[in-house]
């Protein structure tokens, strides 16, 4: 019996997102060598200290602005509602014992992504507004010593905990068996659908039920 897929992601959003992936790299890499003299030789791979002053900011812009793109798209999605609440009680379940059976329906995203892209969100508007505050090149020269040295801090607390954001997605798209498959090829199975996000498979099932019957009136 041939196994039914569900479209998850367009094409654009995948590319979208990969974009994102290599750019937020490039930054988060870039920075890294300019934040602790261990980590300097890291300058060699962006042609240098000089550029990679120069390169780690747009670095940076490019993330803000190809995340943007997938905000405007996910938003919604990522909204949260009460079952998101009672999803989240019962993680520990999921965590400690992998017992997907006691958790409450889910939609496109559980109450764990949602966090995981709010997250991403608040982190990089902070990233955004600190970096313009010290960006020699441009800004910097306008701005209070002081209010830089805070904003410094603030960009490297905001960096760090979207790393560990990451860090987390990444797991979970690999400990989630079949959901690597959603940003690689863009759809998943009907089963992984349905085990995972069973409200949002409902609704895909129903709008193709629906698509169906329309094409025969």
């Amino acid at each position: 019996m041939k196994k039914l897929y569900i479209q998850r992601y367009t094409d654009n959003q995948r590319i979208n997102h990969w974009l994102v992936v290599v750019l937020f790299g490039l930054a988060g890499f870039s920075g890294l060598a300019l934040f602790h003299p261990n980590l300097f030789f890291l300058t060699q791979f962006f042609g240098g200290p000089q550029w990679t002053r120069i390169v780690h900011p747009y670095f940076g812009i490019g993330v803000f602005l190809l995340f943007l793109l997938m905000f405007i798209g996910f938003w919604a999605a990522n909204t949260w509602k009460r079952r998101d609440t009672e999803w989240l009680k019962a993680s520990p379940e999921l965590v400690l014992h992998d017992d997907e059976e006691k958790m409450p329906p889910v939609g496109k995203y559980n109450a764990g992504q949602k966090l995981v892209f709010w997250s991403m969100t608040l982190c990089l508007l902070v990233l955004l507004v600190t970096g313009l505050l010290f960006w020699q090149a441009w800004f910097a020269e306008s701005v209070p010593i002081a209010l830089q040295r805070v904003a410094v801090v603030l960009h490297a607390l905001a960096a760090f905990i979207m790393s560990l954001t990451a860090v987390v997605h990444i797991y979970a798209a690999i400990w989630v068996k079949g959901t690597l498959r959603a940003m690689t090829q863009g759809n998943v199975s009907a089963g992984w659908a349905k085990r995972h996000h069973l409200l949002w498979y409902r609704d895909k099932m129903e709008g193709a039920q629906r698509d169906i019957q329309a094409e025969r009136l």
